[in-house]
């Protein structure tokens, strides 16, 4: 594996709303909700090119620029796709203003599970003339919550951020433990809360299970089987049931091999209380 050299800095917008669609949401839900309902309808290419800020700014990073839009391109007016616009969506389709008011999200979770089947138009006013070729394609995506505050909030952002634009070759076999590293001291890592033969402890690098964990999530939400993963020994809070991976130095990892006949890119970014991961196909 090689690693893309990739400048990940993203100016954050706290997720502070419920998606409008059902009282049981939780702001967890929700936001996983919209991030599923975006990657169906966000074309990245097009946005780097339609917008050459951004474009610029995510130096390549196919979740990043997922990520802007969610949480800043939405609220600019900017387009989604060459067939999407939130705001545009909203402007044409009165009856869903009574549903979501002025919370742009909710449009796109719409459009993406019913808008688009129903033959509803969410054409951009412009910028409809843009064509741009697919360099990538999103095989899967998820993200989990985290206090950014604590100290395994430190150690996310790390491992995080040494996982990101990790590139696996087909045939190769992707590694958490090895895309990580080390969880030293001398490599940033704090002590924070593990699990340590089913009770609570204190470790150096507490927390980068969730990292390797959330790279589970969008596995399973990509359909890749994983040949090496391990259950928690006790139940963790960020993630569904069966749905964590934990990783212990060289003994317990978090593996996948890339069937497909080209590279598959591992995206992670954290901040602002989010950690993202995704799988990306090159074309």
């Amino acid at each position: 594996m090689k690693k893309i050299q990739l400048r990940v800095v993203l100016s954050v917008m706290v997720f502070g709303a419920v998606l409008a669609l059902s009282p049981k949401l939780t702001a967890k839900a929700a936001y996983n909700d919209e991030l599923l309902a975006c990657s169906k309808i966000f074309d990245a290419d097009y946005y780097a090119t339609m917008y050459p800020d951004v474009g610029a700014a995510s130096n390549g990073n196919k979740l990043w620029l997922l990520n802007h839009y969610l949480r800043c391109g939405i609220y600019e007016g900017r387009n989604a796709s060459a067939t999407f616009n939130a705001t545009d969506y909203k402007n044409k389709n009165a009856d869903l203003v009574a549903i979501y008011g002025d919370y742009l999200p909710g449009y796109v979770f719409h459009y993406a599970n019913a808008g688009f089947a129903e033959g509803r138009d969410g054409t951009p006013a412009t910028g409809t003339e843009l064509e741009v070729p697919a360099t990538y394609k999103l095989l899967g995506t998820y993200a989990t919550e985290y206090d950014p505050e604590a100290a395994r909030g430190t150690n996310i952002q790390i491992a995080a951020s040494h996982v990101n634009g990790t590139v696996v070759a087909p045939g190769q076999t992707f590694s958490a433990n090895k895309a990580i590293g080390p969880r030293t001291y001398a490599n940033g890592f704090v002590d924070a809360p593990v699990f340590i033969n089913k009770e609570h402890a204190i470790g150096v690098g507490g927390g980068v299970c969730q990292v390797s964990s959330t790279i589970y999530a969008a596995m399973k939400v990509a359909g890749i089987n994983a040949t090496e993963r391990h259950p928690h020994s006790l139940p963790v809070y960020y993630l569904p049931e069966g749905w964590d991976a934990t990783i212990s130095g060289n003994s317990l990892d978090l593996k996948f091999k890339n069937t497909y006949g080209k590279n598959v890119v591992v995206y992670e970014i954290a901040g602002g209380g989010i950690l993202t991961a995704a799988l990306y196909l090159e074309n």
